[in-house]
């Protein structure tokens, strides 16, 4: 096994290009977006000799640690953009991204410079490469260490994958959030809510207050007595929600009537935004217990521009208005429980979807949901985990649903589009990665 390892980096330049970088990110660590289960590393250890290399870089900021099956992303970008409007210079760790590496490492919005990832990799991977590291573990560790270089104030730092053994769980945060539990990710987290909860639960600390956004009879009595056990204060936010009443805004977004906030404009404007929303509302009050400084005016701005503020994409997005075209990232029953509520909601002549899935998703959940009426174009996205669009659309017509089928998400987009008339709607989604192939065939485009 060493050999192989040793094989694995030999022929490797000595001087790389950034797109040499990436390549040797993406191929020389396991990563999850290609091998799903075979990139997911038990054990921590490989983090704290990394942690313990860089000197704790963590330890020099301020965190905010948000889990959860979804929602978090949005949380994330959301808490960061409040931070940044108050004044604090904020790192922000996400992923997976959409179009470019450097997505998941941003300053203040900015992303990380290309060079500043070419000297990581090539500084550092004389040290990393006998560790025989995961992409994650990798990446996790760039970012403490330039979030540290760059000398922020705080960082609000995204779970990869569950919260127990994710390897950013060697921070004690300022703050936990979890924002909700389903099912995903089975096969590594639990086939069961309190399974997934417990693992989830793993970022609760000693005396570090959480914020739960939402609860089952099944995962709630986990978080509590993980709260319990470990001496940390614990904040159920659906027990008194903030968000007394909401519209959807003409313009987009959605447009808030709150208990502690007065009246706020979300630029998100999904329909699971308003449950996100009442969760990073009191993650600002507890953070302001915490002794930041959050305004009300730092509130406004945060839901009102944090894709400005901070470059989130992807959450209920629009891309064109004739036709009315829409993409979202979420992946799994959870997530389109609310997506397919909104396409029931749109008025148009004919609903149409461009969609793929990954392998390690409720596929049959998911399709279960989706409306029969629409018109299909199925789909694969460009990595190794997406299900070929031929089964997907097997699997679809077991539940009354039918299409065409085509070889890439641009394929089944210009097809789709070409088939629209103006007041036809058009959603593109089922995976992260359909949105990223997406949103990289309109930058190929100049779209």
């Amino acid at each position: 096994m060493i050999r192989l390892r040793v094989e694995l980096f030999r022929f490797i330049p000595n001087q790389m290009t950034y797109q040499q970088t990436i390549h040797y990110l993406y191929t020389r660590t396991p990563l999850f977006q290609n091998v799903g289960q075979g990139a997911y590393k038990e054990g921590l250890e490989n983090t704290y000799s990394l942690d313990e290399h860089f000197g704790h870089p963590h330890q020099h900021y301020r965190t905010i640690h948000v889990a959860g099956t979804n929602g978090k992303g949005s949380c994330s970008h959301t808490l960061a953009a409040i931070l940044q409007h108050a004044g604090y210079k904020v790192g922000l760790y996400t992923s997976p991204h959409l179009v470019d590496f450097r997505e998941r490492i941003r300053v203040n919005g900015k992303m990380i410079p290309k060079k500043r990832v070419i000297d990581f990799v090539q500084q550092e991977r004389d040290f990393f490469e006998p560790l025989y590291p995961s992409f994650f573990e990798v990446v996790t560790a760039l970012a403490f260490l330039y979030f540290e270089e760059q000398k922020v104030d705080v960082a609000v730092v995204e779970v990869g994958l569950g919260g127990r053994l994710d390897c950013t769980n060697i921070i004690t945060p300022a703050l936990s959030v979890i924002t909700n539990i389903s099912y995903d990710h089975v096969k590594l987290l639990g086939n069961t809510l309190e399974q997934i909860a417990a693992e989830k639960a793993g970022i609760i600390k000693s005396g570090v207050p959480v914020v739960i956004g939402e609860t089952t009879p099944e995962t709630r009595p986990v978080f509590q007595n993980k709260a319990q056990e470990v001496g940390a204060p614990i904040v159920f936010a659906e027990d008194t929600p903030e968000v007394s009443s909401f519209d959807y805004a003409p313009n987009g977004g959605i447009d808030y009537d709150t208990v502690s906030f007065g009246r706020l404009h979300g630029e998100l404007g999904g329909a699971y935004q308003v449950k996100n929303t009442n969760t990073v509302l009191h993650a600002v009050q507890q953070m302001r217990a915490a002794g930041f400084r959050l305004s009300q005016a730092d509130v406004e701005a945060g839901f009102a521009q944090v894709s400005e503020l901070t470059g989130l994409q992807g959450r209920w997005q629009q891309i064109s208005s004739s036709p009315r075209v829409f993409c979202d990232t979420g992946h799994n029953i959870g997530g389109f429980e609310y997506i397919t509520r909104q396409l029931a909601a749109q008025k148009c002549r004919q609903l149409r979807i461009v969609i793929g899935m990954v392998n390690d998703k409720d596929i049959n959940g998911v399709l279960s949901l989706l409306p029969k009426d629409a018109v299909y174009y199925f789909c694969q996205a460009s990595v190794n985990r997406s299900l070929p669009a031929d089964d997907v659309k097997k699997l679809a017509q077991q539940h009354g649903l039918d299409g065409q089928t085509f070889g890439s998400v641009a394929e089944a987009y210009q097809s789709a589009l070409s088939d629209c008339q103006n007041d036809d709607f058009l959603f593109v989604g089922g995976s992260t990665y359909v949105v990223a192939d997406f949103f990289t065939s309109l930058l190929k485009k100049g779209g």
